[in-house]
């Protein structure tokens, strides 16, 4: 099928993206994807009514789409000024080789389905937002004749995927900071044993310390011109970046273009951490996906799930979870959802020492009634996963991941005060990347993936960042000065003998 002939409506203008904590600054697509992080440690965001729309019929003829051709359709009209339709066409068959990344949906029982996106080169959902990033990235930097240092915070799985995707680009290096001892051994060795051009770096400290790491060298141009003579070398590759942000708009789309719905409505059912997967479904819905709710399940780390509940946003120190790469007790992609429905929160950074000091503040409510009609929370224990687990194996014969588990929890708990609904729930990583939780929960080791099992006995590249962040009085912790100064000396180390010898 020739994308060429998939058209949609266009616009006067290109679509303007500004930043979350700064209206005023206005970009278009390839600025805000170069950029990775907008002004103000804030995320690049659209207008809600700027979103584009897909009509009925767009979406009833998916039905005979391959997953590649749906992306074209939803992400054309985003692109349609900065790539012609050729170009981007044959970018999305290359990103989404159904011989390399399948998307099979599986009918479970009565009206559940499951998406399964843990078929990809690293076994999860990460691969999808990872593989078109790393594409349209390459596309723009060979076009302007740029490199950048691609810097990315990982709870897991975000940072295999977009190594994976990266691994051998000459005109960008990976830089993938990620917490000491709260990963999988092979989530780990998705990143420590690629080498080449990337780099992986174990920090003392949760994701979120990994996450403000990337933030505060997003906004060093000091820091980046000293390793490089370009104060614009860094970027991101985190959802906080717009190029992965927008491709978590296809999932669905694709869910439900294999379940038959022939125009119903559908219930998406997602497990939570960062909210990249979140907002993707917002968007959308917006964009004409007949979503009728989202059902969110969150680990013990659920401090949106309590503002849903009283209107108040609290951040609390991390609790561990087996679902590990949703232990986010800060998501960053919160600050996108708010201002979605016209809030806006932000974390303070003290513009002296460049670091974090205060998380969560809130200046203006989103319409919570408008949230909660479309949204619909569960904070799901560490013992109910591994319930869920445990009945998921015993009354579907499915091996799920404990982040699978955590949506399959709360979709059981939505459902039991409520009628039957056509529901697509996101399986998001093999289970083989947890075996030892899958064992605890069932009594049986799942089998590893020939990927994984293959790096199994390979080298590992592994950098440290050991000084530990600094802690508040309620056990808060938050990234400290020592931290800082090690990653500038890391990366003076690695990157001045590339950019100015």
């Amino acid at each position: 099928m020739s994308f060429s002939g998939l058209k949609t409506n266009s616009k006067a203008k290109p679509i303007e993206y500004y930043s979350t904590n700064n209206y005023a600054e206005r970009v278009h697509f390839p600025e805000a994807l170069l950029n990775g992080m907008a002004s103000n440690h804030g995320l690049y965001m659209l207008g809600r009514q700027d979103v584009p729309k897909l009509s009925k019929k767009k979406i009833k003829k998916m039905t005979d789409q391959t997953y590649a051709e749906i992306a074209f359709e939803v992400l054309q009209p985003y692109l349609q000024w900065h790539i012609s339709d050729d170009e981007l066409g044959s970018l999305l068959r290359d990103a989404y080789d159904e011989t390399i990344i399948p998307t099979p949906v599986q009918n479970v029982r009565e009206r559940l389905y499951i998406m399964w996106l843990t078929k990809g080169p690293t076994c999860s959902f990460k691969d999808y937002a990872a593989r078109f990033y790393a594409r349209i990235l390459n596309y723009f930097l060979r076009k302007r004749g740029l490199t950048r240092i691609v810097l990315v915070a990982t709870s897991g799985d975000t940072g295999g995927a977009v190594a994976d995707s990266l691994k051998g680009m000459s005109n960008a290096f990976v830089v993938v900071f990620y917490p000491q001892g709260s990963i999988s051994e092979g989530q780990r060795r998705q990143m420590t044993t690629l080498h080449e051009n990337i780099f992986a770096v174990a920090v003392n400290g949760d994701f979120d310390i990994c996450q403000e790491l990337v933030k505060y060298l997003m906004g060093d141009k000091k820091c980046a011109y000293d390793i490089s003579k370009d104060e614009d070398i860094f970027t991101s590759a985190n959802s906080i970046s717009l190029g992965r942000q927008l491709s978590q708009t296809v999932y669905p789309f694709y869910g439900y273009s294999r379940m038959g719905a022939n125009g119903e409505p559908m219930i998406s059912v997602i497990p939570t951490g960062n909210m990249g997967d979140l907002m993707g479904t917002v968007m959308a819905k917006d964009t004409g996906l007949p979503i009728e709710a989202i059902i969110c399940g969150l680990n013990e780390n659920s401090a949106f799930e309590e503002f849903l509940r009283t209107g108040k946003y609290i951040v609390k120190p991390k609790v561990d979870c087996p679902s590990s790469a949703m232990i986010v007790p800060n998501p960053s992609g919160l600050a996108r959802l708010f201002d979605w429905y016209g809030g806006h929160v932000y974390d303070r950074w003290d513009e002296e020492s460049g670091l974090p000091v205060e998380k969560g503040i809130i200046t203006r409510l989103p319409d919570l009634q408008s949230m909660g009609k479309d949204i619909v929370a569960y904070r799901i224990t560490n013992s109910w996963c591994y319930q869920a687990m445990k009945n998921a194996y015993r009354t579907d014969n499915l091996i799920l991941d404990p982040h699978g588990a955590v949506a399959w929890d709360a979709f059981e708990r939505f459902r039991f005060n409520t009628t039957h609904h056509l529901a697509l729930l996101y399986e998001t990583a093999d289970p083989g990347k947890f075996p030892d939780n899958v064992e605890k929960a069932i009594g049986m080791r799942p089998s590893i993936p020939p990927q994984m099992q293959a790096q199994e006995s390979l080298p590992e590249r592994i950098y440290t960042i050991d000084a530990p962040p600094d802690k508040d009085e309620e056990g808060n912790t938050t990234l400290s000065a020592a931290q800082i100064a090690q990653v500038k000396e890391l990366l003076a180390s690695l990157f001045k003998p590339i950019f100015l010898t």
